[in-house]
């Protein structure tokens, strides 16, 4: 805390310290205030609901796994599948959910017209959520582009 003096002189100076105490009492008392009150925000009603026997809602987004290997065979959630069913599976999950995801890991040495023959047979049946799993490199850090 500074003090004036009587004595100013000719060498009056402007005081150019900010008293930091009311300052710093004031954020203690809003800190406070906003700790009590920010449970009481949260609240939710209580509600007695009715009970009625339905099916339950579908939340989670259906999912297709489809594995390409090397040698050309396709798999659907870890299971062999030839094209032609895999086409027809298409078709039935387009059918059920339009907004189906289709997630497409194809080995590293598939030629590119095998993936495409895959992801236009899922495009054809009316799925347009594809995408493309890949793995990063050993010893590669990730980092996010900039």
């Amino acid at each position: 805390m500074s003090f004036g003096r009587f004595d100013q002189g000719d060498e009056a100076e402007a005081m150019s310290d900010i008293n930091m105490t009311p300052l710093i009492d004031v954020m203690l008392v809003l800190l406070v205030i906003f700790i009590i009150t920010a449970p009481l925000l949260t609240g939710s009603l209580k509600l007695d609901l009715p009970k009625v026997e339905a099916p339950a809602a579908q939340q989670v987004p259906t999912m297709l796994n489809v594995g390409l290997r090397k040698d050309g065979q396709l798999y659907l959630a870890d299971k062999a599948i030839t094209f032609d069913r895999l086409k027809a599976r298409f078709a039935a999950a387009a059918k059920q959910s339009p907004k189906t995801e289709v997630h497409l890991s194809a080995d590293a040495a598939v030629p590119y017209g095998d993936v495409a023959q895959v992801m236009g047979a899922a495009q054809n049946a009316g799925l347009s959520r594809i995408g493309l799993i890949t793995q990063q490199p050993a010893g590669t850090a990730s980092a996010v582009a900039r």
